[in-house]
């Protein structure tokens, strides 16, 4: 952890410097580019901070198993398997059962002309 966190002391005076440099005079393209590099490093010291809080939230989520939902649990004991599929998946490899629903719906008609007003 103390590597992180030199790595992120270290970053971020190197970019505040490199900043007041190219503060002092914007038309430096070299200065620009040493500016750009040294955030590009801080971006890449924060996404190690990142990746090292996902780590821990991880290891502290793993701790706490979370919990079967009792509509989950019931059915399990039942033995009946669960599907997402509106007619419980059988479906049998029919392509019928997979036609849409919508047949109530009158077609569709071309609008009217508008007329013109005369006037």
């Amino acid at each position: 952890m103390s590597e992180v966190k030199d790595r992120l002391k270290e970053a971020t005076k190197e970019c505040l410097d490199k900043y007041e440099a190219w503060d002092s005079n914007k038309k430096d393209s070299s200065l620009r580019e040493q500016l750009q590099e040294t955030i590009h490093e801080l971006r890449k010291v924060a996404s190690r901070v990142e990746i090292d809080i996902a780590v821990s939230e991880r290891d502290n989520m793993s701790d706490k198993p979370l919990p079967i939902p009792p509509h989950r649990s019931q059915s399990k004991a039942k033995g009946t398997v669960e599907s997402i599929l509106p007619d419980n998946g059988n479906t049998n490899g029919n392509a019928k059962s997979a036609e849409k629903k919508n047949n109530n719906r009158r077609p569709r008609t071309k609008r009217p002309p508008v007329k013109k007003q005369e006037g």
